[in-house]
């Protein structure tokens, strides 16, 4: 107790440094209760970005329609076609404003009008923050005038309104309406989402990751949770010769050289090199590069299995276990033919063993990823603002899945030296990956593959079957098995247990799960365990939009409810600039709140609270004279 007493009182000492009398305590508690009566910010979750640029710019622009919403509804006798018009404008300000420069159509009255309705819109999106945070939010070149324009007060004489109106003259006339427009674009853009959670899978098979990276570190809140295609550029990144091998096959699979070389200055010519001089050109998919990187993966994925036992996959060993000369691999007891011979690199003595130039390749490649500054910073922002997992106002977010057995109970898997199950085994991977970032020893740095394609991964949780269809014919061979948590996560009692698991409440607790598309065309429910999960796979990957009918899903929670949103393919940004076209998005009510949810119902709500009561334990310092103060 004595002890207790003393930490109390030490830290009683260091919050009157902060407020050192009684006047900036009781100013501070009141203006902290009343944060805890404005509305929660609105939270956007997307997950599974896979590179698309163009596509994950418009939804964090247009909020997932959240911005359309409330120019409609705050402008609701505006012609649809004007609607569009300002959105557009808001989503792409210096694009829109230059295209209407050449048209002739930027003309003073045009400012004027346009000034005004932006400047509605930011009270609007404002009225739910104090205006401490809005200030903070508005661009720093005119925080001055655009904190006066939001403030207007009416007055008998109407000299505000006069005030206000010769501002709007005054920018007008010195010919910066152009930065105003933006600048009040990017505070609506601000306003409108208070956070956005990234759900996982920002890298491979779109073009560019690493500008959806750049603009992630501008932005002003978010967290990431990592997703298995992120972690194998992670590990990559780390050092891990398993996971740039296959960063490197998979670019190329994904025909993305350009994003090696020219954004990341990973230069592919010694691997060029090295492939036209042992491989030939068969045609299709069956390049020299894809067979010389598929047999370099194979190689180092057998090495990382031999020296992980404990990773239980020793079922994906291959090499070893193919006819040379006929062709053909022996699987559990069926021989299956190889779609080639063409195999110069592997003894078949030996067929784990690296050649000479081998190795000199994935020196060559590793120096090139471990100094390739700007990966070093986007793996960098990865780490500080990711994690495997995230709880965060009573959700559960993560990418892929908490491994189960077949009867629907957590899985024991080893990790980090012990067998752990649920929530353990997601700290403990979490822990391995740290490691594996600060210490680049060769343990973590498989842990940091296996959770990339591991059939106990919490960030895959299925068998990856890249031998099987890079080489073997039948395609029977290619299906991909799933942990049972894919089975059991549409029952509502799986999905109360793990909310359980994570210490949340299973009656108003949701999961939020990305990793795996939505075949809406088929009739498939992003909703799982009677609303209790909720699948946010983007599908933002032009790859999937066949097969999933639409381009994913992403979820808006606001103070009023939760709602998914249904979105369309995006048709890209000239044709939103030049038609105003809009990715179309179909609302979908996951939940409506009874009552409205305030910041004292949020997590940094009882922060606050637990504010207030250490304020008024300093209050109740000063007044009994505990407690020195200083004027």
């Amino acid at each position: 107790m004595h002890e207790q007493n003393d930490f109390k009182w030490r830290y009683l000492e260091l919050l009157s440094k902060e407020y050192p009398n009684r006047y900036a305590a009781f100013t501070e508690i009141i203006n902290l209760q009343a944060i805890l009566n404005l509305p929660k910010g609105t939270e956007h979750f997307i997950s599974d970005v896979h590179g698309e640029y163009e596509a994950f710019l418009h939804i964090v622009n247009n909020c997932s329609g959240v911005i359309r919403e409330k120019v409609s509804q705050i402008f609701p006798d505006m012609p649809k076609e004007a609607q569009a018009d300002l959105c557009t404008l808001i989503y792409y300000p210096h694009e829109k404003q230059e295209l209407l420069r050449k048209q002739g159509l930027d003309t003073d009255a045009w400012y004027r009008r346009t000034l005004y309705e932006l400047i509605t819109l930011t009270k609007f999106l404002s009225s739910r923050y104090t205006r401490s945070k809005v200030r903070k939010a508005i661009p720093r070149d005119f925080n001055y005038i655009i904190d006066e324009l939001l403030h207007a007060q009416a007055d008998e004489d109407n000299n505000r309104q006069r005030y206000h109106e010769r501002i709007i003259s005054s920018i007008i006339e010195t010919g910066s309406g152009h930065h105003f427009v933006s600048s009040l674009a990017a505070l609506i853009k601000r306003l409108a989402v208070d956070h956005l959670h990234l759900v996982g899978d920002v890298f491979d098979r779109g073009p560019h990751p690493d500008y959806i990276m750049d603009l992630l570190m501008q932005l002003p809140s978010l967290d990431f949770e990592w997703g298995n295609h992120d972690m194998l550029w992670m590990g990559a990144a780390c050092g891990s010769e398993v996971c740039i091998a296959t960063v490197v096959r998979n670019n190329i699979n994904y025909n993305n050289f350009e994003l090696l070389e020219n954004g990341y200055g990973i230069s592919m010519r010694g691997l060029t090199l090295f492939a036209s001089k042992y491989y030939k050109d068969e045609g299709g998919k069956l390049t020299p590069l894809f067979k010389a990187l598929s047999v370099l993966v194979f190689k180092l994925q057998g090495a990382v299995i031999k020296r992980n036992p404990d990773f239980d996959m020793q079922d994906r060993l291959f090499l070893d276990k193919i006819d040379y000369e006929k062709g053909t691999v022996h699987i559990n007891g069926v021989d299956y033919a190889l779609n080639t011979k063409d195999f110069p690199t592997i003894d078949p003595v030996d067929p784990y063993r690296l050649n000479a130039d081998e190795e000199e390749l994935i020196s060559s490649l590793k120096q090139a990823f471990l100094h390739s500054k700007r990966l070093q910073t986007h793996v960098g922002f990865l780490f500080a603002h990711g994690s495997m997992y995230k709880c965060y106002n009573g959700n559960l977010l993560y990418h892929g899945c908490i491994p189960l057995t077949t009867d629907g109970s957590f899985a024991k898997v080893f990790c980090d030296d012990e067998f752990v199950q649920g929530r353990a085994y997601l700290d403990a991977a979490e822990r391995v990956a740290r490691r594996g970032y600060d210490k680049r020893d060769q343990k973590s740095l498989d842990h940091m593959w296996y959770f990339w394609c591991g059939k106990k991964s919490p960030l895959s949780g299925r068998v990856i079957k890249t031998f099987e269809r890079a080489f073997i014919v039948d395609k029977s061979t290619h299906q991909e098995p799933r942990d049972p948590y894919y089975t059991f996560y549409h029952e509502e009692e799986t999905c109360r247990m793990i909310l359980r698991e994570f210490g949340l409440n299973e009656e108003s607790g949701h999961i939020i799960n990305g990793h795996t598309p939505i075949k809406a065309s088929s009739g498939e429910n992003p909703v799982r365990g009677n609303g209790r999960l909720l699948v946010i796979d983007g599908g933002f990957c032009e790859a999937y939009h066949k097969t999933t009918g639409i381009a994913g899903y992403t979820l808006i929670f606001n103070s009023h409810g939760l709602r998914l949103k249904a979105h369309k393919p995006f048709l890209g940004i000239m044709p939103a600039l030049m038609d105003n076209e809009d990715i179309s998005s179909e609302s979908i009510e996951v939940e409506k709140f009874k009552k409205r949810w305030m910041v004292a119902d949020c997590d940094n709500g009882r922060e606050i609270k637990m504010q207030i009561e250490s304020l008024k334990d300093l209050l109740a310092s000063y007044r009994q004279g505990a407690l020195p103060e200083k004027y």
